[in-house]
């Protein structure tokens, strides 16, 4: 991922010295096993971690230049400064027990950084769907009024589903955070299986159950579907909140910092640019999917198809979600709510909104539902045709008169606050609401 969208913390876990630090770590923790079986010198695994030093990137893509091996092009670095006692180094390993048991160690720390901020931004939308419950706004269907909602459900129903990724999230670090040291197709023909219990225990994996030459790719295609899933949450609330950022309607606004500027042409624009910025981000991580599915048939016990792919969209997709979710949480933590703009727009529509409830009045008074429905759907196309608020073109119909439904009985219908009775059902659940304690 490039600099412009790559936090420190994420970024760290990807650069190549974190890498090497994986890596020289699992090579240090085999030593220690053999060593433990009777097989490695006690005096060589000293002297091994005596002289053991970080390894140097340049120099490895030195030997790697020549060698076209980056694991063997670790090895010889890594072994460099050791002397002979390196020899037990990788002994009885093959290149993907320490590529794919160091993935897990990264996906794992990156998935700690992605749960923590999942969980910061579940407590945001908790805190300010609690304090927008009772502000009124319009629901829309299809982009048009539908019924009267509140600005505060609309979040509310934003925080359930970030918790339900934050469990997802959860599960996706617990199935990538498995090790295999098991040789060239999973036999332990070349390594006691107590090597592998014994380095998985070490970083604190679970031993794969099973594998061939690699750890089987399910696992990092769950992972990456479920930060797709996560980065299509974070879209949809971005977009929404791109809608109503609109001019006419402008029911709310993301932060705009003191000296910002929203246009090198017009002084005037405040455009809902983070919210944009989450939009695209989030489509850079749904497409990882696709590939990460691709990845799942590789040929026999293993081939090298998959190995290109996870080099790019792993740390993107990880490093591209980390950054959403940072900005998510800083846009929905300052956004700005209008609840005036809010009741303007819900009454544009001259009380269309009210439609159902009306319906079901005049069921209530013994109309049959088609009657019902055809009388108040005559009266509603005369407000969207004519502009008259619909009040008035009810009490226009026959029907809606010897019904019995009469204007008291329509301003009592036609109150907002109606919607509202059983909303403390929802937060309630709000209230309750726990993903940091969750799973």
């Amino acid at each position: 991922m490039i600099p412009r969208y790559t936090l420190p913390a994420m970024g760290a876990i990807w650069e190549e010295t974190s890498k090497y630090r994986y890596w020289t770590q699992i090579e240090i923790l085999a030593v220690e096993a053999w060593a433990e079986l009777g097989v490695v010198p006690q005096n060589d695994l000293e002297a091994i971690k005596e002289r053991v030093r970080p390894v140097d990137p340049a120099r490895a893509a030195e030997i790697e230049a020549t060698t076209q091996h980056d694991v063997i092009a670790f090895l010889t670095a890594m072994g460099e400064p050791i002397g002979p006692a390196s020899r037990w180094l990788h002994y009885g390993m093959t290149s993907s027990d320490l590529l794919d048991t160091a993935l897990a160690l990264q996906l794992r720390d990156a998935a700690d950084l992605l749960v923590a901020k999942a969980v910061r931004l579940v407590d945001v939308l908790k805190r300010r769907s609690l304090e927008f419950r009772d502000v009124i706004c319009v629901g829309r269907s299809h982009g048009v009024h539908a019924e009267p909602t509140t600005f505060g459900l609309k979040l509310a129903v934003w925080a359930f589903e970030a918790a339900r990724n934050v469990e997802r999230l959860r599960r996706a670090r617990e199935v990538v955070s498995v090790g295999k040291i098991a040789g060239p197709v999973g036999t332990y023909a070349s390594v006691d299986p107590f090597v592998e219990q014994y380095v998985c225990r070490g970083l604190g994996l679970k031993p794969a159950e099973a594998s061939t030459q690699v750890l089987q790719r399910d696992r990092h295609a769950e992972f990456v579907t479920s930060c797709a899933i996560t980065a299509a949450t974070l879209e949809k609330i971005s977009t929404e909140i791109r809608h109503l950022q609109r001019t006419e309607v402008r029911e709310v606004e993301e932060p705009f910092a003191e000296g910002q500027k929203g246009s090198s042409a017009m002084p005037h624009k405040r455009n809902p640019i983070i919210s944009e910025r989450i939009t695209g981000l989030s489509r850079v991580v749904r497409g990882a999917v696709v590939p990460g599915l691709e990845n799942i048939a590789l040929w026999h016990e293993r081939d090298i198809s998959h190995s290109s792919v996870e080099r790019v969209i792993l740390p993107d997709t990880t490093t591209a979600l980390d950054y959403i979710l940072d900005l998510s949480i800083t846009v929905l933590d300052g956004m700005r709510v209008f609840p005036e703009r809010m009741r303007q727009n819900l009454d544009a529509s001259g009380g269309l909104v009210y439609s159902a409830a009306v319906l079901l009045a005049l069921i209530d008074a013994g109309m049959t539902r088609e009657d019902a429905y055809a009388s108040v759907q005559r009266a509603a196309m005369r407000t969207w045709e004519k502009g008259t608020p619909f009040r008035q073109t009810l009490l226009e119909e026959e029907s809606v008169q010897a019904a019995g439904v009469h204007g008291m009985l329509l301003d009592k219908i036609m109150d907002p606050q109606r919607y509202l009775v059983h909303a403390d059902a929802v937060f309630k659940r709000v209230e309750a609401l726990d993903a940091g304690g969750a799973g």
